[in-house]
């Protein structure tokens, strides 16, 4: 891991679940950045973003010079073997950098994913999967990866005004990454910019998350050169942009929605509601994930 970017890649923003690129132009966007210094990219199962990957792999660029990262829900060994199996096939590439399990919560959910964990560590020791690691919005999350044997790598959400974090205080959450970082695990937050949230004080925002000294790389979500631009010169080479890119984005509920209610149990942050047999969202609380437009079955939610 001492050769990735300090600036990662998120791709959600050019996934179905969002800005719905097509395969060429994700690539595009990743060869750019590629071109950039940027060498890690990261991306899950739940993105349907796969195809962008096949494609950008397909482009004239060393294999071992390309950092991807993957996070899954898988618990036990057969889906271990679905989600990774899915992966390499979907991205035509032999292993993958970084595999990790998407959203863990606690001690108690890790436990639940012992033998998926297991299984990664099998295929690790084969070359399929370079490193292990999780992902986390909670605290106790953080805490029980910073523990786990198996667990490298901890991607946490981190951003000045603790927005997303479902267990505690933005305080609560520096000291449960510093703690990880003690303990050995390489971290690589996400959030910086609060799904959007912190654009207007971008600067701020950046300088909060890069002042931290246990913060190894950062996650965000570029859709345009200029956006990728703008974040190499920020995170790499520290000359903070005068000006974030424009690239307010929103949650919107189709005026169809049934009121099944899968989105407000989808929702981690508590930002979903039902009103009058509609769903609903709170924006102070919506940090843009876009899982809950995975979890409604009938495409009426979407972020533009």
């Amino acid at each position: 891991m001492n050769n990735v970017s300090k600036l990662c890649f998120g791709t959600l923003t050019l996934s179905p679940l969002q800005q719905n690129f097509s395969p060429a132009r994700a690539a595009d966007l990743m060869e750019y950045a590629f071109h950039q210094g940027v060498n890690f990219f990261d991306t899950a199962e739940i993105y349907e973003s796969y195809p962008l990957f096949r494609e950008f792999l397909k482009r004239d660029l060393p294999r071992e010079e390309v950092f991807i990262s993957s996070k899954c829900y898988a618990y036990d060994r057969k889906t271990a073997k679905e989600s990774l199996d899915l992966a390499l096939e979907s991205m035509d590439t032999p292993y993958i950098d970084l595999f990790m399990l998407h959203e863990q919560e606690s001690q108690h959910t890790l436990r639940g994913h012992a033998e998926a964990l297991d299984y990664f560590a099998e295929m690790k020791s084969k070359g399929r999967i370079g490193h292990i690691g999780m992902s986390s919005h909670f605290v106790a999350g953080v805490r029980a990866g910073a523990v786990h044997p198996l667990i490298e790598v901890i991607h946490p959400i981190i951003n000045k005004a603790g927005l997303g974090i479902v267990d505690g205080t933005r305080q609560d959450m520096e000291e449960a990454i510093k703690f990880a970082k003690s303990k050995g695990k390489f971290i690589f937050a996400m959030k910086a910019l609060g799904g959007g949230h912190l654009l207007k004080s971008y600067g701020e925002a950046l300088e909060y998350v890069l002042g931290l000294p246990y913060i190894d790389s950062l996650a965000i979500g570029m859709q345009s050169e200029e956006e990728i631009a703008a974040n190499v010169l920020s995170v790499m080479k520290n000359q903070i942009a005068t000006r974030a890119v424009d690239r307010s984005r929103k949650l919107i509920i189709d005026s169809y929605c049934i009121g099944c209610g899968n989105c407000v149990a989808r929702c981690q942050q508590g930002a979903l509601s039902l009103v009058k047999g509609k769903a609903v969202v709170d924006t102070s609380r919506c940090v843009l994930c876009s899982y809950c437009v995975q979890s409604c079955e009938d495409f009426y939610i979407k972020v533009v």
